[in-house]
């Protein structure tokens, strides 16, 4: 986690310590009461003896750079995304999680798993839980990505007439639990006949040549085995290919509609579209992925306008000395983030080493 000190000069930037120490104040303000900042308040919250008329003069140079606003008419300011940047960048004081808080989150890894969900998966809806609690806002958590995802073992078991379990053993013993809905019903021996042919077959293999495989075998089998591969490839398709609905888990997103400047209706209509479908989400985590270390997106930032009054701040999780998934916070542009990056910092070292000790 990055280590930030007191405002210092920016030569870049071309402001002031003093402008540097006004900025500062008015972006922590308006993310403590979500209101515009006038002068008056400035010169108080600052610490530094200066007049109103001064405080304006440094507000109007601060606006003239594109790093606060005026809303409408008010004759108040608020930070711009340029102007979040400069403060996290910059001037943002980390408060990191005392030691009976970080006893905590170990604690709730501990716990007793949820019913019917693998333990890797149990632990990660945890983490995505546990980042929607201490924030208030979203939590996700992207599923481990492995170099190599190899089937080692696959079981069917009719649950209703259009309901299936699926129990897949890959890699290292990872069991992974799915239940799907199939497009019509089928029988036991159907299902029996499926899984020994997978996994007479395609034992060994990786998940995402096996289903390349599949349809392209179907063109070369007898009439007796095609009813069987048809049979697998449908499962195939909603089991095998992983990335098609279990990339990440998401939690606490309904609390993002408590804060004000996230009120408009077609602007949450449009965020929760996004996370329905995911590949904007999931752009988001692979880019983070690659990256070194906590990444923090700031509205437009992120490069979709589904997240233009949003921030991200995310963090890639280790398992065995090994990036493999990224977890963090979905929120306002208005978040703590003195609060937010330590919790997302703490809550990626504890999943990781947990993950590693499975």
């Amino acid at each position: 986690m990055p280590e930030h000190s007191e405002p210092s000069e920016l030569p870049e930037s071309g402001i002031s310590e003093r402008a540097q120490y006004l900025l500062k104040s008015l972006v922590e303000r308006y993310i403590a009461d979500g209101q515009p900042v006038g002068s008056r308040v400035l010169a108080k919250d600052s610490g530094i003896k200066l007049s109103p008329a001064t405080v304006r003069n440094v507000m109007s140079d601060l606006e003239d750079l594109g790093l606060i606003t005026a809303p409408h008419t008010s004759a108040g300011r608020i930070p711009t995304v340029q102007g979040y940047r400069l403060f996290i960048d910059s001037l943002l004081t980390i408060k990191p999680l005392g030691d009976e808080q970080v006893e905590q989150f170990k604690s709730q890894f501990t716990q007793q798993p949820n019913s019917g969900l693998p333990s890797s998966e149990n632990l990660i809806e945890k983490a995505s839980g546990m980042l929607s609690a201490m924030t208030k806002m979203a939590g996700v958590v992207m599923l481990p990505k492995h170099d190599k995802v190899v089937l080692k073992h696959i079981e069917f078991l009719i649950l209703s007439a259009r309901s299936v379990l699926v129990i897949m053993v890959v890699n290292n013993d990872e069991v992974i639990n799915k239940v799907i809905d199939t497009q019509r019903e089928y029988s036991s021996i159907e299902l029996q006949q499926t899984a020994n042919f997978l996994n007479q077959e395609y034992a060994g293999h990786e998940l995402p040549n096996i289903r390349a495989s599949l349809y392209k075998s179907m063109q070369e089998v007898r009439e007796d085995m095609h009813r069987i591969m048809q049979t697998a490839v449908e499962m195939a398709d909603q089991v095998i290919d992983r990335n098609k609905d279990s990339d990440f888990i998401l939690a606490g997103e309904t609390n993002l509609m408590q804060y004000n400047e996230m009120a408009d209706v077609d602007k949450l209509r449009q965020l929760f579209e996004a996370f329905n479908t995911k590949q904007d989400v999931l752009h988001l985590l692979d880019n983070s992925i690659h990256a070194d270390g906590m990444q923090i997106f700031i509205g437009e930032e992120s490069g979709y306008s589904a997240f233009g009054e949003c921030s991200v701040v995310t963090s890639p999780y280790q398992v065995d000395d090994q990036v493999v998934g990224v977890l963090g916070v979905i929120g306002p542009t208005r978040m703590a983030y003195d609060k937010v990056i330590p919790i997302v910092d703490v809550t990626a070292k504890l999943l990781g080493s947990v993950l590693s000790s499975e």
